[in-house]
């Protein structure tokens, strides 16, 4: 019974998602000729009125970077706001944090050259068998992988299998060089490769540095992408990475310099910067008072030091701040209700301050969403009944809905904070489920069977909790069901 029970629900549950699928891909009502921020816009504001939804009623709107979507001027985002100011806007914190690694990777030409280095290792092994053979034979663990140009934060895989196996990788391309198994071009390009990329040691320390950055980029990305991630949980994940760059920008430059010359040791490389020949110019007797003395530019590690660690670690602290300015906008907002420990420490002035200042943020004109002073009132009684286990606004929220409505204002603040979008990503799974899915090979699929296929796919963890064998035999005893009552329906008709 309980099987059946299961089995009923999942299949009631992706039946219905299967419908707005469908609905979505094939209704013209969901259909968009213009990309335009008015085109998208309008389309929206005629699919919400389809729904019978008030534009009104709106309280949170999220889009990836695009230009049309988060535009400041005509972008849907800035369009709905001027129709409903409490749509409260905010970009997707998981393409926020893509861009500003793009600023990261591009902000100095060392930075360029490095992931071109990266990326050029990749196509020499991966662009013949027979040197993907001689790779396999030195490098038995990671295989060197491409870079991304949309997920940045993937590029550490790349970075990982060079870094921790570089030893064997040399070793492959030395071979690559002398064997006369390989044509003159093969070898000429491998002892290109080794002399020049590989036996650097600027790009084997700009390994190190990378590595360490992009990984601790990567562990914050993966938790933006949870399903239950909030917007008190993204500020202090971001204020972390901040505060991650501003340390190593002080004093991760000798530890991995540390880790740069051990790795160079291991693999017979000298540890040394390389150094341009300053050009001397010779002064005339009527220009030695006259002219200034040009101070020499940086060498070796001084100019490393300074002008690729220290300006990639600047780049990419000013770009998080630039790029993540909603996020703090909104935490001078709602901050008071992030932390329950924070609510708790707050005197009675600050608290009222705090309530009047979000009252008036969720108004317009002459509606309102909370009362400030009920707020306020509410809130210094419910903090000091929260239980000692609520540690996060979505616990706070848990805890007012089984309440049943005795803190009304406060339970509608908590809604509109948890209502405010994160990010987008979760959305955007469905489309790499259908790239995975509909592939050149599979190009005459319908769209009947291309629902279901996505639907199964996109719902793997539900599919995997239903009981195969109450399927089967529900569907068998339908269908004879069905034989009979035509059976009978034949012998009646008779």
């Amino acid at each position: 019974m309980t099987g059946k029970k299961k089995s009923g629900h999942a299949k009631a549950v992706i039946r219905q998602r299967k419908d707005a699928v469908e609905r979505s891909q094939t209704g013209d009502m969901n259909k968009v000729d213009e990309s335009t921020g008015r085109g998208l816009f309008n389309k929206l504001e005629e699919l919400l009125q389809n729904l019978n939804l008030d534009i009104r009623n709106v309280r949170g709107q999220g889009y990836d970077n695009g230009a049309n979507m988060t535009g400041k001027n005509k972008g849907v985002q800035k369009r709905l706001l001027k129709v409903n100011p409490r749509a409260f806007y905010m970009p997707c914190a998981c393409h926020s944090l893509n861009l500003a690694l793009c600023d990261m990777a591009s902000s100095c030409p060392r930075a360029v050259s490095f992931f071109q280095v990266v990326q050029h290792i990749y196509n020499f092994f991966s662009g013949s068998t027979k040197r993907w053979t001689v790779f396999k034979k030195h490098v038995k663990g990671l295989t060197v992988k491409p870079l991304s140009d949309t997920r940045w934060e993937s590029h550490i895989e790349a970075i990982k299998a060079i870094r921790f196996q570089a030893p064997e990788i040399r070793d492959a391309i030395i071979e690559l060089s002398t064997s006369a198994d390989f044509d003159a071009k093969t070898r000429g390009t491998a002892y290109s490769i080794l002399t020049r990329e590989i036996d650097n040691f600027e790009i084997i320390l700009g390994m190190v540095v990378w590595h360490r950055a992009l990984l601790a980029v990567k562990s914050v990305s993966i938790k933006l992408q949870t399903e239950d991630m909030n917007l008190d949980d993204v500020v202090t994940k971001l204020k972390d990475l901040v505060s991650f760059f501003k340390d190593y920008r002080r004093n991760g430059f000798e530890g991995a310099l540390e880790e740069a010359k051990i790795l160079a040791t291991s693999m017979n490389i000298e540890p040394i910067f390389y150094e341009v020949r300053v050009r001397k110019r010779k002064k005339h007797f009527d220009e030695i008072d006259e002219i200034e003395e040009v101070q020499p530019p940086l060498q070796g590690m001084e100019s490393f030091r300074i002008e690729y660690f220290i300006f990639i670690m600047d780049q990419a602290i000013s770009s998080l701040k630039r790029r993540f300015k909603q996020f703090q906008a909104y935490e001078e907002t709602y901050g008071f209700l992030f932390n329950i420990e924070k609510l708790r420490s707050l005197d009675d002035s600050t608290l009222r301050n705090s309530c009047v200042k979000l009252e008036k943020y969720l108004s317009y004109e002459m509606e309102f969403d909370i009362n400030g002073d009920e707020s306020y009132t509410e809130l210094k009684v419910l903090r000091s009944f929260l239980p000692n286990e609520t540690k996060k606004a979505i616990d706070v929220l848990s805890f007012l809905t089984n309440m049943g409505g005795c803190y009304s204002n406060a339970s509608i603040s908590y809604r509109i904070l948890l209502t405010i979008p994160v990010t987008v990503a979760s959305a955007e799974r469905s489309f790499s489920k259908l790239k995975l899915i509909k592939s050149y090979l599979r190009s005459t699929m319908s769209q009947e069977r291309l629902n279901g296929l996505a639907m199964l796919s996109i719902e793997a963890d539900m599919l995997s909790s239903i009981d195969y064998d109450s399927i089967i035999n529900e569907f068998a005893s339908v269908n004879a069901k069905r034989s009979i009552f035509t059976s009978i329906t034949s012998i009646v008709s008779s």
